[in-house]
């Protein structure tokens, strides 16, 4: 039985979502009598969230899925800043323009996860920027700044870590925290907002919000944290060993993304169903207790829901299919992931080494020359040994593509242009 009456936190609580929480008995009070707003912040370092924010986006649709109010809080104007925490050294300045061009390119996957609207119940888009680039810093000094001890923000473990380890925290990092606080309480005043959530490393900046609404006058506001995630072999989500597996289709392909879910571990299979798909809890039991060979056949099942809900179920079901010709038959799939080689350089002959790294599979020419010495090359299903061998027009398949394995799940078609 779960400890929580309201269908919110019950269903967060079962899927394996909540890490902390500010004050349980009072937010599910809250969410069983009204419908209740609550936002995530996203920062636009990229043009793409990755796989890491997928928990995140998933909290925000099951509070819309149990009848609550979702925010997905853009952070246009904390972005100029860039949030410390827990990191080993200052982020990377942006421009505005730069920070505009992320937003609309990060914008365009949450519309897969959450309905925007007018409605009560519907999504909100809403961008820090709004009133953080507009703020006169003396009044903003006075009227907030005031609230918060210095000495209570050197506790946070955030920034202890930091200096713990004898990095430089900038005044401008400092800050961060403080806008942060400060969002949430222009959240509450705008829109009603009683909730934030994130991930655990966000604790502390987001009681630090409760703490501001508190001394400004807003209702009694509420956190609420997941854990922050890894892999079973304690690999980070979201990346891979060929780099950030990306949600916005123009950086990842669905083949990819759905590839990325099929390689999970087995461990991992039952708590990714439940985090990452909206697949009834009993069918999530069902097949979580499926083993041996069949544990592939979940993975697929896993990898296609996870892959449904950003791409859409006909790119998902393409991908499964893709993959089983490629390894069940053997055979050559035209929506396997491709790249472009000039004609001019096959009919001048391309090296081995170059190629690969053209094509995504390795980072440098060294690289790839490990992974030929290591036998995991092949050329159309031949394996290559020669790590200065040229590829050529001479490879090129009856179908009109040349096609490059890297072990037995990575396949690159090399298309003449």
């Amino acid at each position: 039985m779960s400890r929580f009456k309201s269908d919110f936190l019950r269903t967060l609580d079962e899927r394996g979502f909540i890490h902390q929480v500010s004050d349980e008995t009072g937010l599910d009070e809250l969410f069983s009598k009204e419908i209740v707003t609550g936002y995530i912040g996203f920062d636009p370092t990229a043009p793409s969230l990755h796989a890491g924010s997928l928990i995140q986006i998933m909290m925000l649709h099951w509070m819309q899925k149990t009848g609550h109010r979702p925010i997905s809080l853009m952070g246009g104007g904390t972005g100029m800043v860039g949030d410390p925490s827990f990191k080993d050294e200052a982020r990377q300045l942006m421009t505005i323009d730069t920070i505009e061009g992320n937003i609309a390119s990060i914008k365009r996957v949450f519309s897969n996860y959450l309905a925007y609207g007018e409605g009560p119940k519907d999504g909100l888009m809403i961008n820090n920027a709004d009133w953080l680039r507009s703020l006169n810093y003396l009044e903003f000094l006075r009227d907030v700044g005031r609230h918060f001890s210095v000495n209570r923000m050197l506790s946070f473990e955030s920034v202890k870590t930091r200096l713990d380890r004898e990095q430089s925290l900038s005044f401008l990092e400092f800050n961060y925290m403080i806008l942060q606080a400060y969002d949430f309480v222009e959240l509450a005043k705008r829109t009603g907002c009683r909730l934030q959530m994130g991930g655990s490393d966000q604790w502390g900046n987001i009681v630090n919000g409760i703490d501001l609404g508190h001394r400004m006058g807003t209702q009694q506001l509420f956190a609420l944290t997941s854990p922050l995630l890894t892999t079973s072999s304690g690999a980070k989500m979201g990346k891979s060993a060929t780099g950030a597996i990306w949600l916005n289709p123009d950086m990842l392909s669905a083949y990819d993304f759905w590839q990325y879910w099929r390689n999970t571990e087995d461990a991992d299979v039952p708590r990714f169903l439940k985090l990452y798909t909206t697949l009834p809890m009993d069918e999530i039991a069902r097949l979580s207790v499926l083993g041996g060979s069949e544990i592939n056949e979940v993975k697929k099942i896993l990898a296609t829901e996870i892959t449904a809900i950003l791409h859409g179920r006909p790119a998902a079901e393409e991908a499964a299919e893709t993959a089983r010709k490629t390894f069940e038959e053997g055979g050559l799939s035209e929506n396997l992931p491709s790249v472009e080689v000039p004609t001019a350089d096959l009919e001048a002959g391309v090296g081995l080494l170059s190629l690969i790294v053209r094509a995504g599979l390795a980072g440098s020419n060294g690289e790839a020359r490990r992974h030929v010495q290591g036998g995991a090359v092949r050329i159309n299903d031949q394996a290559v040994t020669d790590e200065r061998m040229t590829i050529g027009t001479g490879e090129i398949t009856g179908d009109g593509v040349i096609k490059l394995s890297l072990g037995k799940k990575k396949h690159i078609l090399v298309r003449p242009a």
